[in-house]
């Protein structure tokens, strides 16, 4: 009567296994080091560390991480066929000034039983980070809450850039920066170096926080993502200037 599939009806989601979280995590430390590196390449990688693993694998749990690799792609292929793509504004634009530019980007986080995604906001200037979340799903509401809380505590962009990914050209998410009257940006596809700054923030995370400790859950590592982030914001580098306009809580 409702035309459903009865294997959809019976259907159980599968744990992951705890030897793909593993695989998960090395595919995660072999795609920061390169991004240019697709499934194969990727597969070959963990075949000369011995892992007997195929490409078709490797293929399902780059999909369950979220990332591909990065190549111009084909007229052919499109982000949510129904959300508008913005152009890209940074290119030769000289950001001199807090609140000119932030940036929003989304990164797999590895753990010990399972993983987890980070979206963070990050000012260009300064290099602060503006508003960070932790999701368990790709889903759009960790990326707009985000968005919220930096624009609750903060004095708004004159421009805001994302890659092309469906939790960025979301209505959710575009429709919070026009009606703040926000420049809206977007990378070009297959473009990493559009939003170079918070890439580097997350090789900086990965190598020099995360991939050196375990976390047994969310909150164990929304914790130590808590107090890093403090630090890295006040006391990582001088070339991270304290904000001056930030709005009192």
């Amino acid at each position: 009567m409702l035309d459903v599939n009865r294997s959809t009806v019976y259907y159980r989601k599968q744990p992951a296994k705890a030897a793909d979280f593993e695989l998960m995590r090395l595919i995660d430390e072999l795609y920061l080091k390169q991004p240019t590196s697709g499934s194969r390449t990727i597969r070959n990688d963990l075949r000369r560390m011995g892992h007997r693993v195929n490409r078709k694998r490797v293929q399902r749990l780059m999909r369950l991480m979220g990332i591909e690799a990065i190549y111009p792609k084909p007229k052919t292929s499109r982000p949510h066929p129904q959300h508008k793509i913005y152009p890209y504004l940074l290119r030769n634009l000289d950001i001199n000034r807090p609140n000119q530019v932030w940036s929003a980007d989304i990164t797999y986080i590895p753990m010990k039983r399972g993983s987890m995604y980070l979206v963070a906001i990050m000012d260009w200037h300064s290099r602060k980070v503006m508003s960070w979340r932790l999701s368990n799903t790709l889903d759009a509401d960790f990326c707009t809450e985000a968005l919220d809380d930096a624009l609750s505590r903060f004095d708004k962009p004159e421009i805001f850039n994302t890659d092309q990914g469906a939790q960025f050209t979301s209505r959710a998410f575009t429709g919070k920066l026009k009606a703040a009257d926000i420049r809206i940006s977007m990378d070009g596809r297959g473009r990493v170096q559009d939003n170079i700054f918070i890439e580097r923030l997350w090789w900086t995370l990965k190598y020099q926080y995360l991939y050196i400790r375990t976390f047994d859950n969310g909150t164990e590592l929304r914790k130590g993502l808590d107090q890093w982030f403090k630090m890295y914001n006040s006391e990582r580098s001088p070339q991270i200037h304290r904000l001056k306009n930030e709005k009192p809580r």
